[in-house]
C-alpha cells in the first residue's frame, strides 16, 4: 500500500517559508517603528532646540565617547552581573518557597499574610532599609532587589503548584519514581509555563529596581553613572546609558526570555 506523504507537517519547504516570513513581518514592523520614533525624536528636538532635549546625534556622539573611554562597557557590565546575580536568588528562594506553600494549605493560610505584605511595600522603602541595617554594600544591594522580587515569584510558583496533575504524581508512585525522578519528569514540565511567566516578570521587574539601587547607594553601574550625568545636567550622556541599557535588556527578552517561554508550553501544545 503505498502511503501518501502528509503535506501539512512542519517540516514542509512551504511551511518553512511561510514561518521565515512570519518572522519577517513584525521585525520588519518594528524597525520601521523604531526609525519612525527616532524621526519624530529628531525633528521635535531641531524645531525645539533645548539643552534638555538633545538631538539623536549627541546621543550618539556621548555613547561612542563612553564607549571609547571604557566607561560604558565597565558599567554596564556591572549592572548586568547585579541583574543577574539577584534575578538568581528571588526565582530560586521564591519558586522553593511558592512550591512548598502551594502543596501545604496550612502553612500557605499561615505565611499569607507575610506574602501579601511584603507584595505591598514599596521598593524604595526595601532598599533604603537594606542600606540602613546592612550597609552600602553588593549584598545589601543584590539582596535588596531579590527581596522584592520573591513575593512575586511565590505567588506564581504557588499557583503552578496548586494547577498540578495529581494523575502524574499517582503514576510515578506506582512505578516507584524517585525524588529526583519525579521532580524531574512529573514536577518540573508542569511547573515549566510557571517559571517561565515567574522569570519573564521578574527581569522586567528587576532590572528597573538595580538602577534605583545604583542611585542610591552605589559607586558604579548604569544607575550610579545616570545619577552622574544627572548632576551634571547632561541629557546626552543620561540618554546613551538609558538607552543601551534597555537595548540589552530587549535582546536579552527576545533571544533568551521568549524562547524559553515558547518551548516551556510547547508540550501543552502537543498534548491537546
Amino acid at each position: 500500500m503505498t502511503t501518501v506523504p502528509d503535506r501539512s507537517t512542519s517540516s514542509s519547504p512551504e511551511h518553512a517559508v511561510g514561518r521565515r516570513r512570519g518572522f519577517g513581518v513584525p521585525a520588519m514592523t518594528a524597525a520601521v517603528s523604531f526609525a519612525s520614533l527616532v524621526l519624530v525624536w529628531h525633528v521635535t528636538a531641531t524645531v525645539w532646540p533645548s539643552r534638555s532635549f538633545p538631538v539623536p546625534a549627541d546621543v550618539l556622539r556621548a555613547f561612542l565617547r563612553e564607549v571609547a573611554t571604557g566607561e560604558l562597557p565597565h558599567h554596564l557590565g556591572v549592572t548586568l552581573w547585579r541583574v543577574a546575580a539577584s534575578f538568581s536568588l528571588a526565582m530560586v528562594i521564591g519558586s522553593a518557597i511558592g512550591i512548598y506553600l502551594g502543596g501545604h494549605r496550612r502553612v500557605d493560610a499561615f505565611l499569607q499574610p507575610w506574602v501579601i505584605l511584603f507584595l505591598n511595600i514599596p521598593a524604595l522603602v526595601i532598599i533604603v532599609l537594606a542600606y540602613i541595617w546592612f550597609g552600602l554594600n553588593e549584598a545589601a544591594a543584590i539582596g535588596a532587589v531579590a527581596v522584592n522580587k520573591i513575593p512575586n515569584v511565590i505567588v506564581t510558583m504557588r499557583e503552578g503548584t496548586r494547577a498540578l496533575d495529581l494523575r502524574y504524581s499517582e503514576m510515578a508512585q506506582v512505578y516507584r519514581f524517585s525524588a529526583f525522578a519525579r521532580f524531574r519528569h512529573v514536577l518540573l514540565p508542569q511547573l515549566q509555563p510557571y517559571l517561565a511567566a515567574a522569570g519573564r516578570s521578574g527581569i522586567s521587574l528587576i532590572w528597573k529596581i538595580v538602577l534605583v539601587v545604583e542611585l542610591l547607594g552605589r559607586s558604579d553601574g548604569v544607575g550610579f553613572q545616570i545619577n552622574l550625568y544627572f548632576q551634571l545636567f547632561d541629557v546626552a550622556t543620561i540618554l546613551a546609558y538609558t538607552l543601551t541599557f534597555v537595548a540589552v535588556m530587549l535582546f536579552i527578552e527576545l533571544v533568551v526570555v521568549q524562547p524559553i517561554e515558547h518551548a516551556s508550553i510547547r508540550w501543552r501544545r502537543r498534548t491537546a
